[in-house]
């Protein structure tokens, strides 16, 4: 696991279905809203928290589960993407640390920042 007092980075490049993995996890009354893919991974953002599903390995079958959740969000910000930066932003400050989310220009950063701030304010 990487330390937590670094920023961890993950890309988002469109959204997808929920994976069945993620599915297991979910608590009662915890409900998804948006699931997002990257490269390998998937990231899920709930009613309750942001899960992570990070595949490792050449094969993949090894995957490690981040959850966030929003009660222990401190902080957020949003960036979109203008013309010479292809990606928009969004940082998370916890009681963890930091998590900085980069978007694809496919994925629109202001429907994330709506659900977030939903459910964190």
């Amino acid at each position: 696991m990487a330390d937590v007092r670094t920023i961890m980075t993950w890309t988002f490049f469109e959204e997808t279905t929920v994976p069945p993995e993620v599915k297991e996890i979910l608590v009662e009354g915890e409900v998804p809203e948006m699931a997002y893919r990257t490269v390998r991974d998937v990231a899920v953002i709930t009613n309750k928290r942001l899960i992570i599903s990070d595949r490792q390995g050449l094969t993949g079958k090894k995957v490690e589960v981040y959850t966030i959740p929003f009660k222990s969000i401190i902080m957020y910000s949003s960036e979109n993407a203008g013309l010479m930066d292809m990606n928009a932003e969004l940082e998370l400050w916890t009681k963890a640390g930091n998590f900085k989310l980069n978007l694809n220009k496919r994925v629109d950063i202001r429907k994330l920042d709506r659900l977030i701030g939903k459910y964190i304010l």
